[in-house]
């Protein structure tokens, strides 16, 4: 068991890093000032370095690498902010993997290459105003009517609602009983009767519109068809998997740059008469958070290693993802208080990880939900949380 990082690992690491941080620092202040995502020149030349087809087969444009390699390169753009980072994790560990995994060859051809060169994002629409944790209760429908199939409902915090080009659209395709019911489809953002509600304000994630979805006769052809119901919602679980992951390592991400910069401050701000960095209680601090980015990376890289090039497991992706979500809150803020007030001040960026990181541990499954999944595969079955 190995765990230092490859050769190839390190190189692509360092590229995804230099990059980032030589071409996207400012971009990221212009986006949390706006709110606009991601432009889509910018998308084309992140795509042009091949940072949106890591762990995409070579013959539809990608590198043709693992999964663990997508995600070291996706914690180096997430430490520059979640909008930066958030197209390549839609890319490498987002809904673009349902249609890798279970659409048509016809399908894949027409998305995949287009998402690596940076043409398109798609998103992924699961929630709705009554399903959240509780997703199998869905109640938008897409019935197969022929060789259309036709989606009537209303989704809710869909991150990228209006600007993504497509959606992976989880919806209730036949009567049978909850999940059993639910299957999934794709979704082009020009289709007639699909409209989007206004752009949330939330408390971060500035640069990653949210909105309402309405489909309203919403019309695609079969081949748009991703999971039939019965099986359908096992299969798209297991790619969540991979998503958990990637939420993990965006969380990661604000917690490890933000121990990156609050380590420099340390040594720089002085008080008293000497660097803030000579103080005992000081240096704790930076000993706790180092532990803890330390092994949130661990559990991601863990999870992402024993799948190979495949899905993780969901113990592993939900424990991943659990702690870095907690870690992520703990060292942001611990960061911001070594600050002082220039942590709270927006000039610095801090107080924007912290905003962040509280969104990370919400977005994909809430941070009690993945304790309940972790006991879940602990024990070896489901609970019931209806009685």
């Amino acid at each position: 068991m190995d765990f230092n990082l490859s050769e190839e690992q390190i190189e692509l690491k360092e590229a995804a890093r230099n990059f980032a941080q030589n071409e996207l620092t400012d971009l990221a202040v212009e986006l949390e000032e706006s709110g606009s995502p991601v432009p889509k020149e910018v998308l084309a030349r992140i795509g042009e370095m091949g940072f949106l087809g890591i762990n995409t087969p070579e013959e539809y444009g990608g590198q043709g690498l693992g999964n663990l390699e997508a995600l070291i390169i996706l914690e180096e753009f997430g430490k520059i902010s979640s909008a930066i980072g958030w197209p390549v994790f839609e890319a490498n560990a987002g809904p673009i993997k349902s249609i890798q995994h279970f659409g048509t060859p016809e399908l894949k051809e027409k998305i995949l290459p287009a998402v690596c060169k940076g043409e398109k994002v798609v998103a992924v629409s699961m929630s709705e105003p009554g399903a959240g944790t509780a997703l199998s209760d869905l109640k938008t429908k897409a019935e197969i009517k022929g060789d259309k199939i036709v989606i009537n409902g209303t989704k809710r915090w869909c991150s990228g609602a209006g600007h993504s080009d497509g959606y992976v659209v989880y919806a209730r395709m036949s009567d049978a009983p909850a999940a059993k019911g639910i299957g999934a489809v794709y979704v082009e953002l020009e289709r007639d009767g699909l409209t989007f509600g206004n752009s949330e304000s939330l408390m971060g994630f500035r640069g990653i519109p949210s909105a309402d979805i309405y489909f309203d006769n919403v019309e695609v052809p079969i081949e748009n068809l991703l999971v039939e119901p019965e099986d359908g919602f096992k299969k798209l679980m297991e790619t969540f998997d991979l998503e958990r992951c990637g939420n993990a390592t965006m969380a990661l991400a604000q917690a490890s740059a933000a121990l990156e910069y609050v380590t420099n401050y340390v040594q720089e701000r002085e008080q008293f008469g000497k660097p803030l960095v000579d103080f005992q209680a000081v240096q704790i601090k930076l000993a706790d958070m180092l532990m803890k980015v330390e092994a949130a990376r661990l559990l991601i890289h863990k999870a992402a290693f024993n799948a190979q090039n495949g899905l993780p497991d969901i113990l592993e992706s939900s424990t991943a993802k659990c702690f870095s979500n907690e870690m992520s809150r703990e060292v942001t803020t611990t960061a911001m208080q070594l600050m002082g007030g220039y942590g709270y001040n927006k000039e610095y960026g801090m107080e924007r990880r912290v905003r962040d990181a509280f969104g990370w541990g919400i977005a994909g499954g809430t941070i009690d939900i993945q304790k309940i999944n972790i006991a879940s595969a602990m024990i070896g079955r489901r609970f019931n949380q209806r009685n």
